[in-house]
């Protein structure tokens, strides 16, 4: 008994005695590595096109590291235990989207944008990232927010096509002009939507789990709980038809259905999107003209290449000429691809860095991604489970959108790269996201409370007995 006694103790006194680590030590290292790939990256641009390092990489350098350094330490304090890989990613991949940003623009100065606007994008992107920290000390909250999210995601979809302030871009109309300033309301839209499924998918998820008929092995869903489905799908529909937004629309749909999927463990859920997701592709290639031209375009770039097809043949070209290794920071044409700092700035790193630099963009998507599904795994509660999935689905699907695009996998949308691509309004959400996720991430690895079996603290227990 003695034995047993002490072995007893002894694994009291280890479990008392384990702590739980924070990880701040080490997403400090690999911040310090994401600002070498960053600023070194705008400084082998200044040398492959210049022959010199770029006259402000100390003013660069030291905003850059402000910023990261920033992010990190209100991180430390306001979500200690929050995942350590996520802000050295992203810093990463901000980074070298400015040194591309930067690239371009030294090529043609007075089409492209310089790096600083993007630097002081990625500045109040960061304000946002801690305001949301500082303010949302539990995600749960949010739950609260599902019907009010959804409403005001609508809204935002709405706003460009009102007259005034809409306005229509490259054949899309999915911005606003207010003042001298663009917004894209859809940015925003899309991190409420995310709110907003999970929150509904929580309640509901009982009943669209739910089987009805079986085909082929699969369960499928009831036809009364075809409702939400119907109606995103309409919604996905409507923005493709009246806003020319083929990107959004598949985002849209593409997350509300892998979220119902994650919700209901049903794979019928799959198969009847699947099945919604052709039948409207097929639709809107036969009567939206649009859509039609996207098509011919992504089958026959070739053909068009004095028109619209100039820019993806372009961007084909470069990535060609990149080859496996790249021409170098620098020492490549990008500029020869219309957008090539903002849509296509995917061929603008297959062209310089090749396709070792671009398989190594990607695989930071990946971990993105994963650290995202790892949050929404080891989370507490069934709301940040949803909201995590959504939140790291969203990336995925933005990011195969978009790079699948400039290949050639898919039809060319209007997505753009996440934190790469130019562009304040998507850098800024997805800071926010990448928010919301570190603040469920610290919910999730945050140690438990500590639970006392002193006799003194039994006094403060009250034993209600049912008679």
């Amino acid at each position: 008994m003695s034995a047993l006694a002490a072995a007893a103790g002894g694994a009291a006194g280890a479990a008392q005695r384990f702590v739980h680590r924070s990880r701040r030590g080490t997403e400090l290292v690999l911040l310090v590595l994401s600002l070498m790939v960053g600023i070194g990256a705008y400084a082998a641009v200044g040398l492959g096109a210049k022959g010199t390092v770029p006259a402000d990489i100390y003013g660069y350098g030291t905003w850059l590291l402000v910023i990261i350094v920033g992010a990190h330490i209100a991180i430390r304090r306001l979500a200690p235990y929050a995942d350590p890989v996520i802000l050295p990613v992203i810093a990463a991949l901000n980074g070298i989207g400015l040194a591309m940003i930067h690239r371009i623009n030294l090529a043609q100065p007075d089409l492209a944008p310089p790096a600083r606007t993007q630097l002081v994008w990625m500045t109040l992107g960061v304000v946002l990232f801690v305001g949301v920290l500082a303010f949302l000390r539990d995600h749960r909250r949010l739950q609260a927010f599902t019907y009010t999210s959804g409403l005001a995601a609508i809204v935002l979809l709405l706003l460009p096509l009102l007259p005034g302030i809409g306005a229509n871009i490259h054949g899309a109309r999915i911005w606003i002009r207010m003042g001298g300033l663009s917004f894209q309301p859809g940015e925003v839209a899309k991190v409420l939507l995310v709110v907003a499924f999970a929150g509904y998918l929580v309640v509901h998820r009982d009943a669209l789990a739910l089987a009805g008929r079986r085909l082929l092995f699969v369960d499928l869903p009831r036809g009364r709980d075809l409702g939400p489905i119907l109606a995103m799908w309409v919604v996905s529909l409507g923005i493709l038809v009246f806003q020319n937004d083929l990107g959004s629309s598949l985002l849209f749909f593409g997350l509300f259905l892998v979220m119902l999927f994650v919700a209901t463990e049903r794979a019928g859920w799959l198969l009847v999107g699947s099945v919604m997701f052709v039948v409207g592709a097929y639709l809107a290639y036969l009567f939206v003209g649009h859509v039609q031209a996207r098509v011919d375009l992504w089958l026959n770039p070739f053909h068009y290449v004095q028109t619209t097809g100039y820019q993806p043949v372009q961007g084909l070209f470069g990535m060609a000429w990149g080859g496996l290794t790249g021409r170098g920071l620098g020492l490549g044409s990008p500029q020869t691809t219309p957008f090539a700092y903002s849509d296509f700035i995917a061929a603008s790193i297959g062209e310089e860095l090749g396709l070792t630099g671009l398989m190594a963009i990607v695989l930071l998507y990946v971990l993105l991604t994963e650290r995202g599904l790892r949050i929404a795994l080891i989370s507490r509660d069934d709301f940040g489970k949803l909201m995590a999935t959504g939140l790291a689905v969203t990336f995925a699907l933005q990011v195969f959108v978009v790079i699948g695009g400039v290949t050639g996998l898919i039809p060319l949308t209007g997505l753009t790269t996440p934190f790469l691509s130019y562009g304040g309004s998507s850098l800024i959400a997805n800071w926010v996201i990448a928010a919301l996720l570190l603040r469920i991430s610290d919910q999730a690895r945050r140690p438990p409370p500590e639970w006392s079996d002193r006799p003194e603290d039994a006094d403060h227990t009250q034993v209600v007995s049912m008679r």
